[in-house]
């Protein structure tokens, strides 16, 4: 079997590949025991029926003579935060649960039906996408099938995205859709040794999407390599992406030292230097900066933020209906945050980010792109985070550290694996400001030849 999406549609062109065989290869992944808590309850067998229509409209076309769709009829995953006609999304919630199902497609789904992608099912999620752990309680923890296979030991997948990013990494889907409000696809990508891309907001709709923050949340995709981040994001967002040429000695790069590389564990900080150091050889400039603005996060963050505030808003009428008993309690606890937030406070918050973003602009001036680690840790093991909420809240909060700052910046960055063959996963995290995204996706197919041979993941 091909090991990316575009090497999956190669073969479906060539002939030696047939999507309805390739559906039938991601149903039995899903159902394995490595994908277990990675879908949604019966999600995968309601879906089937239209999965494999779309399966088999490709094939046809195909004997026709006529062009496969874009995405071949070739399985994709979707949060269950997203609307798919017929279905109900319940946000990795019990709340939701007994709701009307949606009466038609949000834009991103409709985007990927539209494209040809045979959806396969819904994939489980932290509650509402509160959380960068990726631990559900009401639908059960995806256990990270990557770090398993390693050391068999039970470490987190990563979240908001958690099913998602599983069903990536077994084969299950050859791309999910999920969504980046503080680092949602970037945290499990790295954390399993994938591919998350989150984009410039504005660019990919969010509409028949349950909101987390309405400022931050962005629609996106994790994959297998970078050139299928490329072509998810072609198909979400509806436009071409025109890819620069420019070699990597021609580039310019910032490492910020401060923030960023605070608290790495010893496998990032090797992996991390290690890939600096290749890409010096490559003739990259790599400059090792300060960036003062990062200095006025705590202050941005300090009630909570976007976050807080209009996921409050957005959860009051809920919560005032059914108080938060029906709530995973750590992240109801978030976002009761809001309730304390005037909106004085939230007003004051909107321009205080826009001086920031500025700020943050004028610093990177002159640079292609910053290299960071994604999150400075590999994946922390499961069972501590279950029994300890001091843990979970002291872990979660570093995993969203790296990746949220590209959220609030209004920026684009993208996860690409690091780390040596055999070893953890570990995620580098190429980004920039807004609108960047032509160049940032172009540096980082240059930046994933150059460390292919230095990851795990050989067949990227």
């Amino acid at each position: 079997m091909p090991n990316d999406l575009s090497s999956a549609l190669a073969a479906l062109h060539e002939g030696r590949l047939h999507a309805l065989d390739a559906l039938q290869s991601s149903q039995h992944a899903a159902h394995s025991d490595a994908c277990r808590h990675a879908y949604i309850d019966d999600s995968l067998d309601r879906m089937a029926p239209a999965a494999q229509a779309a399966a088999e409209a490709s094939d046809a076309a195909a004997r026709a003579g006529a062009p496969r769709p874009r995405l071949g009829g070739l399985a994709i995953g979707i949060k269950d935060l997203f609307d798919v006609a017929g279905a109900t999304s319940s946000a990795g919630s019990r709340l939701l649960q007994g709701h009307p199902p949606a009466s038609s497609d949000s834009p991103a789904v409709a985007r990927l039906r539209q494209a040809g992608a045979a959806l396969l099912g819904r994939n489980t999620m932290s509650e509402f996408a509160f959380s960068g752990v990726g631990i559900n309680p009401h639908q059960g923890t995806p256990a990270n099938p990557v770090t398993q296979a390693l050391d068999r030991h039970e470490r987190i997948p990563g979240g908001s995205t958690s099913g998602g990013a599983v069903s990536v990494a077994t084969g299950a889907a050859w791309a999910a859709l999920g969504s980046d409000t503080g680092g949602s696809i970037r945290i499990p990508a790295a954390l399993q040794g994938l591919v998350g891309f989150k984009n410039t907001a504005r660019l990919t709709p969010t509409e028949g999407c349950i909101p987390l923050s309405t400022t931050l949340d962005t629609a996106c995709a994790i994959t297998r390599s970078v050139r299928d981040a490329v072509l998810l994001h072609e198909v979400l967002a509806a436009r071409t992406v025109h890819l620069q040429a420019r070699p990597l000695n021609a580039c310019r790069f910032a490492v910020v030292k401060n923030h960023f590389l605070d608290g790495m564990d010893d496998a990032v900080s090797t992996a991390f230097e290690a890939s600096l150091r290749l890409l010096r050889q490559q003739g990259a400039q790599i400059e090792e900066i300060q960036l003062p603005a990062l200095q006025d996060l705590p202050q941005l963050q300090a009630q909570g933020g976007f976050a807080a505030a209009e996921s409050w808003a957005w959860h009051r009428p809920l919560m005032n209906a059914h108080g938060d008993s029906a709530y995973d309690p750590r992240v109801a606890t978030r976002i009761r945050r809001g309730e304390a937030i005037s909106a004085a406070d939230y007003i004051d918050l909107i321009h205080a980010r826009r001086r920031w973003i500025a700020a943050m602009e004028s610093q990177l001036q002159g640079f292609d792109a910053v290299l960071s680690p994604t999150v400075p840790v590999v994946a922390p093991l499961l069972q501590p985070l279950l029994l300890s909420d001091e843990a979970f809240f002291t872990t979660n909060a570093l995993l969203l550290r790296n990746p949220s700052v590209v959220n609030l910046l209004d920026g684009c960055a993208l996860s690409l694996p690091c780390h040596a063959a055999g070893q953890l996963p570990v995620g580098l995290m190429v980004w920039a400001p807004a609108l960047q995204d032509e160049q940032v996706l172009s540096l980082s197919l240059h930046i994933e030849q150059a460390l292919r041979a230095h990851t795990s993941g050989e067949e990227h």
